[in-house]
């Protein structure tokens, strides 16, 4: 037999016969949020990095969390969905704009960095995603302690190395941070999964966790290409 005579069934590569309809539909509403943020975020970021109207700093930070905080103590209800969308909207633009720092440091390395790390981002989020999707039901969830241990640890490690200021301690934080929010991807699409099917439905608060997960292994991603962009063009000179 020609292996190249066979059919191959397309739609049975996104059929998720372990999650419900329902849950389905969630996601999708997750998903399509989530999108959303992204054109916001990149708008924050273009306010920051090319009019500077807005400086990322302090107050775009106290600002994303101010939104945050208004969308976690607003109810999740029908006559209140476009008005959490219009905080989730304002979070995410203040996230953008947080993000100004960290552009600019790789913009003065070398500007194509950005859409690499994006890229390099939206590929390693895809694939943890639908590794967390095709996986039976709470596979991940044991991951959540040692996760949040590992972020402690991080704390701490960042706290320490503001007095020492090691290079080595910076990448390790950086690295190791990746990983991390690798595995946070595949928790906290499954935790989304399991809150649906137990009936929250609150979508929008849903797509934050997700969008947290996909800026800061952005962030991070691209730090780490510049960092090694940077120490290239010393090795160089």
């Amino acid at each position: 037999m020609n292996a190249f005579d066979r059919n191959i069934n397309v739609d049975a590569l996104f059929r998720f016969s372990h999650i419900s309809y329902s849950t389905q539909q969630h996601l999708k509403r997750v998903y399509a949020s989530l999108a959303v943020c992204m054109f916001v975020a990149a708008a924050g970021a273009y306010v920051h990095v090319v009019t500077r109207l807005f400086q990322g700093g302090l107050l775009s930070f106290l600002g994303s969390i101010g939104m945050m905080f208004w969308l976690l103590f607003t109810p999740h209800n029908n006559e209140t969905e476009k008005k959490r969308l219009c905080i989730l909207s304002g979070f995410a633009f203040f996230t953008g704009v947080g993000l100004g720092p960290a552009l600019d440091f790789v913009i003065s390395v070398n500007p194509s960095i950005i859409s690499t790390a994006f890229l390099g981002t939206a590929v390693i989020f895809a694939c943890f995603s639908l590794s967390a999707l095709y996986a039976r039901r709470r596979t991940f969830l044991f991951l959540g302690g040692t996760l949040m241990s590992g972020l402690s640890i991080l704390l701490l490690v960042s706290l320490v190395n503001v007095f020492f200021g090691s290079v080595l301690l910076l990448k390790a934080h950086l690295y190791i941070g990746l990983l991390l929010m690798c595995g946070f991807v595949l928790f906290d699409t499954q935790l989304i999964i399991e809150k649906a099917e137990h009936g929250d439905k609150d979508y929008i608060w849903h797509c934050v966790d997700l969008f947290l997960d996909f800026i800061t292994i952005f962030k991070k991603l691209m730090v780490i290409l510049a960092l090694n962009e940077k120490d290239k063009k010393k090795e160089k000179k």
